[in-house]
């Protein structure tokens, strides 16, 4: 169960993370732009916001599902319900590219607190970790699991983002990438509308069980 948790966690957050938005958009405009240092940067403090929304996540909202188990499942209600919307939004209006005008920031230092700031702000992380992410952790997770489960979030933005900055220096990549956008888009939808949907059946199936009794 623990290990399942996890890997759900991990595929779910992959997800998230390849799905294209605006973090997305800040560190690819800033590689394609010949700024790699600045992109790298940047990749480095989007990864350190995720890092913070996942370390508020189990410290704070894991005390507050252990008081309350219906606001627990209630999140998993919205949590999948974010799920099948954002698979619905890619699949009927795909993201546009990452060919956006973006001001070009003095310093690498300036370029990490943008990177920070703009996923702070970015309502696609703050609603994963504020719903998917906190209410995947098993109520009988120790603070083993929730660390390794913090460091697993963290590796996976640091590794993605760290990717972009690099891969996206190159413009054949983005090139490849401009005509993949549509079908790679899709998929995420697929992925996410199962994601979501799965979440939405078993936490419907664990509340009538438990109502089941009362209303007997």
């Amino acid at each position: 169960m623990m290990w399942s948790a996890f890997l759900t966690m991990a595929a779910l957050h992959w997800v998230v993370l390849v799905t294209p938005g605006v973090n997305f958009v800040l560190i690819g405009q800033l590689a394609v732009d010949g700024q790699r240092d600045r992109a790298v940067a940047a990749a480095l403090g989007v990864s350190s916001m995720t890092l913070l929304w996942a370390l508020l996540s189990v410290l704070g909202m894991g005390v507050v599902f252990a008081a309350h188990p219906d606001l627990r499942q209630l999140l998993q209600l919205a949590g999948g319900a974010y799920l099948c919307y954002l698979a619905w939004k890619l699949w009927t209006n795909p993201p546009a590219g990452t060919t956006e005008a973006m001001a070009h920031l003095p310093s690498r230092v300036a370029a990490f607190r943008r990177g920070f700031v703009t996923n702070a702000l970015n309502p696609k992380p703050a609603l994963f970790f504020g719903s998917v992410f906190a209410t995947a952790v098993p109520p009988a997770a120790g603070w083993t699991w929730m660390v390794a489960a913090v460091a697993l979030v963290y590796a996976n933005a640091l590794v993605w983002h760290m990717l972009l900055a690099l891969a996206f220096s190159h413009a054949a990549v983005l090139r490849r990438y401009a005509r993949q956008r549509a079908r790679l888009n899709r998929l995420s939808a697929v992925v996410l509308g199962v994601f979501g949907a799965r979440l939405i059946a078993e936490t419907v199936q664990a509340l009538r069980a438990r109502l089941a009794p009362s209303l007997a």
